[in-house]
Parts: C-alpha cells; structure tokens; sequence
C-alpha cells in the first residue's frame, strides 16, 4: 500500500494546478455571473488531453487511469466547478463510445471528441425516470436499417449545445435489460431542446431537455448490442462518480483554503479569528474530512483499475462521501466569513452554490446508499 503519488501522477497534477489557476480561476467568478459557458477554454484543456483522459490512445485519447483522472478533476476544479464537471460528462461520455462502440463508430467520433472539435452529452435522466433510470421510456423502434426514437430526457448538461449525444433508449421490454444506447448528432431531424434551465448554480454550463420526435438513427450509431444500453450506462456512472467527487474535492479544497487565509487576516476582539480555538476546531474537521474524502476517491479509482468486484461499492462510497464532504465544506467556509461569504466579491457562495448539485447527479446520494447496501448482501 503506497499513498505516494508517482512522479508522472504528479507532473500531471502539477499540469492541471497550473492551466487551473492561468485558464480558469480569474474567468470562474464572471462565467457564474454571466451563465457563459468556456467552450474555448476547454478545448484549450484538451490541448492537454484532458478532454480524453482515459480513452484509448489509438484514437487520441491519453491512456490514463481513473487515478490520474481523478487528480486532474480535482486540480481543475480548484479553478472553476462548473466547467470541470462538464469536462467530466464529456469524458464519461466519450470514453462509452470508445470502449463500446465498434470500429467503424469509434473512428467516427473518437478523434475529434479527444480534441473536443465535438462537444458530448449523456442523456439517461428523463421527467419521470431519475433514481429509477431502468423505468425510462423514450423508445428506439427499429424500423430496416434504422431505429426511431420518440421520448424526452431531462437535466442534460450540453443539451442545445453539445454536437453529440449518447442516448438510453427502449428497444426491448420493460426492465433494464430492453435498454440500448446509440449515437445521436445535433442536427438530426426531430432532434429538438428545451429552453434552458434557471439553476442555483453550475451556471457555468448549460442545462437543458432533450426531445425525440420520430429521430431517425442509422443501425450503425448504435452503441454495442440491443439490450446492453443499461450496463453501459453502470459502467459509466462508476468512473462518473468519482469524476463528480473529485470536483467536490477540488471546490471543498479551494474553499478550505480561502478560510484558513481569511481566519488568518480577520482581526475581531482584538485578536486574529486564528487564535480562536473554536474556530481553529472547525478548520480541523474541515481539512480532515478533505483529507479523508481524498483518500476514499483515491482508493476507488485504484479499485477501478483494478476491476475489482468491489469497485462500483467503493465508487458509490467515495461519491456519497466526498459530495457530501465537499458540500459541507464550503458552506462551513462560507459561515467562518459571516456576512462576507454571502457576498458575490468572494468565491464561498459560488461554490456552496456548485457543488450542492454534486449531491444529486451522477445518482443521488440517498441512491449511493442503496448501491452500498445492495452491494453488501450480494
């Protein structure tokens, strides 16, 4: 058991530190204010390979593990939530295509995903299908050598904006074995999008519906077998919650940070807030909760390399812990900064206000739980 990271994990953490801070952290503030999402900034981070973290390196992608991946989200998020978590969709997101896509498909997207010439969404959650995700009911009727797809999915981070769309849809009976994935391009006939969505927070990427009406799809931009759409979809939501937890690390770093520096220079009662112990507890179960959320995401990410059988109830722990963790985090930070933590001139309301939705997404933590539990009694 070694807890040390190897010196490429740190060249590549140290990469992600710095494109966060000169790319990110000074834009993170106005992209919030103005709901600007950075299209060009992430393109400048799959320069890096960011975009394409764990995709095969054939097609461009940068052959990492999902420890390297989790580094990295946790350092780009540091500079700015939002973004990171959507850079974190495009790679779940690509990385589906990749390893289950055949040759023909994988060839046709890969590359210019890996570069993000075209921008990826995941399109599972629908209005009445959420914890629930095996009971969704948008539809892929195969019609000759296409499918048609009739259904709305909903929360989708990209909709209206990403150039491709990775799709959950009924081919089968009910249950989620009658589940396939396919490959849809904006553009396509009867492919429309809701208005976009007024959130807390995460303003940093747009959020809207995805309708189908009578969506041609060619047989070829469907995604491995008919039936085998909802274990992808698993598969992909492993690394995805680790994904999320990592950025729920970065925002909880960034915020424990900006606490200690504030305890440090705020004077009241005539004495730095640092030399009060009850705040100086505080700090402390703050930084140690950070700490042990960050060894939990580690720990999974390892699992999930691995393969261990055990991985997708270390993921699911590592989800439900770090988002909750980071959460709590930022709103302590923010409550250490009394009035000034509700103010937009600091960065504490931002990130409370980004990462509560890590709490939800990726399967809630209340689901986490039932994984867990489900996990156990196998």
């Amino acid at each position: 058991m070694d807890f040390e990271l190897s010196e490429d994990q740190r060249a590549l953490q140290a990469a992600a530190q710095a494109f966060a801070a000169a790319e990110m952290a000074p834009f993170s503030a106005i992209w919030d204010r103005e709901s600007h999402f950075p299209v060009p900034t992430l393109r400048k981070a799959a320069g890096l390979g960011f975009a394409g973290l764990y995709l095969s390196e054939d097609l461009g992608g940068s052959g990492l593990s999902r420890l390297d991946a989790a580094l990295i989200f946790e350092s780009l998020a540091y500079g700015d939530v939002a973004s990171t978590a959507y850079l974190t969709i495009h790679n779940m997101t690509s990385w589906l295509i990749d390893r289950f896509g055949d040759d023909a498909l994988r060839r046709r997207y890969v590359p210019r995903l890996c570069t993000m010439e075209l921008i990826a969404s995941y399109c599972l959650t629908e209005p009445g299908a959420g914890s629930d995700a095996a009971a969704l009911a948008t539809t892929a009727r195969r019609d000759g050598e296409t499918y048609v797809l009739n259904g709305t999915k909903a929360f989708i981070s990209g909709g209206g904006i990403s150039d491709v769309y990775v799709v959950m849809a009924r081919t089968g009976g009910a249950g989620s074995g009658g589940i396939s994935a396919f490959v849809v391009e904006k553009g396509t006939p009867g492919l429309s999008f809701g208005a976009l969505e007024r959130k807390m927070g995460w303003n940093a990427q747009p959020t809207a519906q995805v309708h189908f009406d009578n969506v041609r799809v060619p047989l070829g931009q469907r995604i491995g077998g008919e039936g085998e759409g909802f274990r992808f979809a698993m598969m992909g939501l492993d690394g995805g919650r680790l994904n999320i937890a990592a950025c729920s690390l970065g925002g909880g770093a960034l915020a424990l940070d900006t606490a200690q520096a504030y305890l440090a220079e705020r004077r009241q009662f005539g004495r730095p807030l640092r030399d009060f112990q009850a705040l100086q507890f505080k700090l402390a179960d703050m930084a140690t909760e950070l700490e042990a959320a960050r060894l939990m995401v580690r720990r999974a990410a390892a699992a999930l390399d691995a393969g261990r059988p055990d991985a997708t109830k270390l993921c699911a722990m590592a989800k439900r812990f770090a988002t909750d963790a980071g959460f709590q985090i930022a709103n302590e930070a923010l409550q250490l900064h009394g009035g000034y933590g509700y103010l937009a001139d600091y960065p504490l309301e931002r990130i409370v206000r980004d990462l509560r939705v890590h709490q939800i997404l990726e399967g809630t933590n209340e689901i986490m739980r039932v994984i867990i539990a489900r996990e156990m009694f196998r």
